[in-house]
């Protein structure tokens, strides 16, 4: 457990002990449901309800709809909780829900995606890491290690937090890269990139969004057509499995933002704010942290543990 969160969790146990009602948190994320990154978010969520006392409703789409994501903040607001957790992945869609929320006094605490736009939407602060500022790491780290000609797989297109990541990669990276668009399903994104590499010979770089639904299927694709240890294989976020093949050196890193961060702390700010008027005077950056093979094997228990 981070400094951070040690020190969060401490003034969420004494703030919260003495008997009083419990504070209303509703959470509105955009992650579908087959996407274990987010089951980590909801851990750190349903952990923050645990040490403060609040009861927390965790709402997101069945699917990545922005439609869908608008109403569900729209009916929030209608709730009049004590406090609301958004993600923002497009603010055009979502900005004049979350705008409502606001003018209706509810204090309202952006994470993951939406960096960018949270301030003006008026939102508290936010909880995550600049997208584009990671994507550019990723970029130059995998081009220091002799990278080219790469491919930046987006399985969710729209997200303005993943293309920001692709468009924060291309910058770094230098060489040629081709944003290569797919959706959620694991066979789906393998038979892509697995197609991209037999089509392009020059491609020795792939640059994955997501650990799971990308980066495995990236480390399938690369032994399926016989170019282990010679293919550079990155990605955002954490698994246990693709943390696995960093450690045996079958891909280069993981990038993690420590999105048990971004459902813990939301919610603990948000009933600390409504008992206290507290609240951190600033965004709080939750990454990126690169994770590379001499740290991949203290993670993997972590994350199968989903606290990574």
């Amino acid at each position: 457990m981070s400094k951070l969160l040690k020190a969060v969790a401490i003034a969420a146990a004494v703030g919260f002990s003495s008997p009083a009602a419990a504070q209303e948190i509703i959470v509105v994320a955009h992650g579908q449901a087959n996407d274990p990154f987010w089951s980590v978010v909801k851990n750190g969520v349903e952990a923050a309800a645990a040490d403060t006392g609040a009861n927390v409703d965790f709402r997101s789409p069945e699917t990545f709809d922005m439609v869908q994501m608008s109403q569900l903040i729209d009916a929030a607001v209608n709730q009049e909780p004590d406090g609301l957790v958004v993600s923002i992945p497009d603010a055009d869609a979502l900005g004049p829900s979350i705008q409502r929320a606001v003018a209706a006094g509810i204090p309202v605490i952006s994470m993951n995606s939406g960096s960018d736009v949270a301030k003006e939407l008026g939102a508290l602060l936010h909880v995550g890491q600049d997208e584009f500022t990671a994507g550019k790491a990723a970029g130059e780290k995998l081009a220091e290690m002799g990278g080219t000609t790469a491919i930046c797989v987006n399985q969710e297109v729209g997200n303005v937090a993943l293309d920001l990541r692709c468009e924060g990669f291309i910058e770094g990276f230098g060489g040629t890269v081709e944003v290569v668009p797919t959706n959620n399903d694991p066979a789906e994104v393998e038979a892509k990139i697995r197609a991209a590499l037999e089509s392009n010979p020059d491609i020795d770089t792939v640059m994955g969004l997501g650990a799971s639904l990308v980066g495995e299927p990236a480390v399938a694709a690369v032994a399926a057509v016989g170019r282990t240890g010679d293919v550079l294989i990155g990605t955002f976020d954490l698994s246990a499995n693709f943390l696995q093949s960093v450690a045996d050196g079958d891909a280069a890193f993981a990038i993690d933002q420590q999105q048990f961060l971004q459902g813990y702390l939301p919610v603990t700010f948000l009933a600390l704010h409504a008992k206290y008027g507290l609240v951190p005077g600033g965004d709080v950056p939750s990454g990126p942290n690169l994770i590379t093979a001499d740290k991949a094997g203290q993670v993997v228990e972590l994350s199968a543990q989903g606290i990574r």
